[in-house]
């Protein structure tokens, strides 16, 4: 993410393990649980501001207000300024090379089978 100094941490990519671990329905579950640790909790949304009251939690409390408005901003499909449980999941996802990875194979296979299917 451009525009994070040399404080923060390096991203370490641990949604492929967790999902390993875990399987399809425990990484959603740690992702809502993770949604729900970041939400402001009169809205039900995670804001910039919101995000701020949690970086520690993250390990980011050094990050300036404008650099976590820039981190909602990037999973804020709607562009009402939040993210709501569905964008920040797509988000933690498009983070994820080896999830997209993953993901994108999974996709060809099924589509393949329903080639198939069809009589393709």
């Amino acid at each position: 993410m451009a525009g994070i100094g040399k404080t923060a941490p390096d991203f370490e990519d641990l949604l492929p393990a967790m999902a390993e671990k875990l399987g399809g329905d425990g990484l959603m579950r740690e992702l809502c649980n993770g949604f729900k640790l970041l939400m402001d909790e009169e809205t039900g949304v995670i804001t910039a501001a919101s995000l701020k009251r949690n970086t520690a939690v993250l390990g980011l409390q050094d990050l300036r207000d404008d650099e976590l408005a820039s981190m909602v901003r990037e999973g804020d499909l709607d562009g009402d300024g939040a993210l709501s449980e569905m964008e920040f999941c797509v988000l933690m996802f498009r983070l994820s090379p080896g999830l997209m990875e993953e993901s994108r194979l999974l996709l060809e296979e099924m589509l393949e089978d329903q080639l198939k299917t069809a009589g393709f």
